[in-house]
This record gives structure tokens, sequence and C-alpha cells, in this order.
């Protein structure tokens, strides 16, 4: 890949368009400084997050690192207008907002100069992204991990239709830890890429090493889509999985799946390493991560297999 200014680099002002998600559990200081300091664009992941240490993950994440770097919020998480003042405060230029109508915070946002971008998993939450005036717009495939769409459009045929219909700048995400994956992409209409489950297998994630080790042993068909009740989530099949599909066996009872979910499993799982009990997202890319690596290693993969991919018009 060439340094060539292209709609993403130019609005984030960032070297490569690549963007690592704002993951929880997995997204603190050391992995989105470490992306910018790569030339991409490193997000703190607040959702899974108390104001206080978002903050010091802000503060951390200045240190660490002179370039740019974004926060990610999810709209379904409690303390949205805490987290928002402390992004302000903060001086953060950039957020990336989630789960949620676009119309929320953008404008407010926009007002005091930051960038925004908001993350959709259809054509038409995208087309409504662009009539809410945000500055970017990532499009997420259902392969993707963690919260997800219920349509369970692929990114290969969600990002030309969306590029059809949009002038914004887009953004690819879902299925993609390859350069290979990230040319295909940017070939099928994207200006850029966001990239969760490559980074979370990265020594700078913050996510448990028993979670990183068990990401590079997955193969296809070890992760689904479900919750669709609630908020549709792709995570890995183990005990917990399989205690929600007894939930579904018996009646699709909500209450009982929220009862289930809310004994904290996803910090359990990703954070604190219960590879059984824990609730473990991440994308159907998994199987192509097969080890654990830093983040400038990671970089220069995608950077070497980008610019070793053959152009079709070739």
């Amino acid at each position: 890949m060439n340094e060539n200014q292209n709609k993403i680099t130019q609005l984030f002002n960032i070297q490569y368009p690549i963007i690592q998600a704002g993951m929880i559990w997995h997204s603190g200081w050391k992995l989105a400084s470490a992306v910018s300091n790569c030339g991409g664009l490193g997000l703190i992941g607040s959702a899974s997050m108390y104001p206080d240490i978002l903050r010091e993950n802000i503060q951390k994440c200045k240190k660490a690192t002179d370039k740019p770097f974004g926060v990610n919020v999810a709209l379904l998480y409690p303390n949205l207008e805490e987290i928002i003042n402390i992004i302000l405060e903060e001086g953060v230029k950039i957020v990336f907002t989630s789960a949620g109508s676009p119309k929320t915070y953008t404008e407010t946002l926009q007002k005091e100069g930051l960038k925004v971008a908001h993350v959709v998993s259809s054509t038409k939450f995208a087309v409504k992204c662009e009539e809410a005036g945000v500055d970017a717009i990532v499009a997420e495939g259902f392969e993707a991990g963690g919260h997800n769409g219920r349509d369970e459009t692929t990114t290969f045929c969600l990002i030309p239709n969306v590029r059809k219909h949009i002038s914004k700048p887009l953004i690819a995400a879902g299925g993609i830890a390859l350069g290979s994956q990230m040319k295909a992409a940017m070939i099928l209409g994207a200006d850029g890429v966001q990239i969760g489950s490559r980074f979370a297998a990265t020594q700078e994630a913050s996510a448990h090493e028993n979670w990183k080790k068990k990401i590079t042993e997955l193969n296809e068909g070890d992760t689904l889509l479900t919750l669709k009740e609630l908020a549709p989530v792709r995570m890995v099949k183990n005990k917990f999985f399989n205690e929600l599909e007894e939930i579904y066996n018996v009646g699709r009872n909500a209450e009982a799946l929220v009862a289930s979910l809310g004994r904290a499993r996803a910090k359990k799982g990703m954070f604190e390493g219960d590879m059984e009990e824990g609730e473990l997202e991440i994308g159907q890319v998994s199987a192509l991560i097969d080890e654990v690596l830093p983040v400038e290693t990671v970089f220069a993969n995608l950077l070497k297999e980008f610019n070793e991919t053959k152009d079709p018009s070739l």
C-alpha cells in the first residue's frame, strides 16, 4: 500500500486507512496507541469502562502517542452523558458511535470540532447515517464478532450496496484480518477498513491471555450469531453458549436470556479468562488467526499482503 491520501486518511489525518475496532475488554490505551503509532487509527472501547477508567485510558493514550486516536461509544450502554463529557474535556477529536441512532450525538460532537463515524449493519441505516450528517460510515457484515445486525448480510454483499446509496467515506468491517481481504473490501467500494478480531489477538490488547490463545485455536464454525431477541451477538460455542441454547430449546424466553447474561459474562470470559462460563465474542475470521502478535507485526503483515495481492485489472 502506498501512502497516497484517500478519504479516510484525510478525514482522520492518519497514514493508512486502517481502523482498530473499539472492542469491549480488548481496546484499552495500549492497543489504541500502538495502532495509532503504526499509522492507523486506534480506538479506545468505552463500553467496558466506568467513566473514570475511560478518562484514565484517554490520558494514558495521549502520553503514549502523538498521533490521532478516538473513542468508540456504544449508545446502548449507561452513563452516556458522562462519557461524552469526558471525551470533550479530554480533547479527543474522533468518536465512533454504534448500537443506536446516529442522530444522538453527531451534531453535539461536530459542533465541538470532532469527527464522527457511525457503525451500521444495513444499507437502510447507512442512508440514515448520511442524513444525520456523520463524517464517515462503518458498514459491518455479519461475519463480525460482538454485537451485530439481525439481517445476516455478509460484508461482500453489504459494502457495494452501501456504496451505491451513500457518498460519505465508507469503512468496511467484518471478516477482515488479511491485507488481501482489505484490498477486496476497497475494490468493492470501501475507502478503508475497521479490524477487530485480528487486533484482539495482539500482545497489546487488554483481554486475558487465555482468551487470546483460544482465538488462535478456533476453526470455521466455532462461532455463531445468536441472541437476536435482545441484541444480536457473535460468540464462541462453549459451555455458556450451550446454556443459552438450552433456554432456546425450552422456548424463546427473553427474561431467562437476560438473567443468564446478567452475570457479567463478557468480562468473565474475555477479561478474566474463563473459557467455559464466559461470553466469548469474536468474528468468523478468527479461523485465519493462528498466533498472538505485536500490533507492529500485524500492521507489517497487512501492508505486505495488501501490496502483494494482484490488482484484478492486471
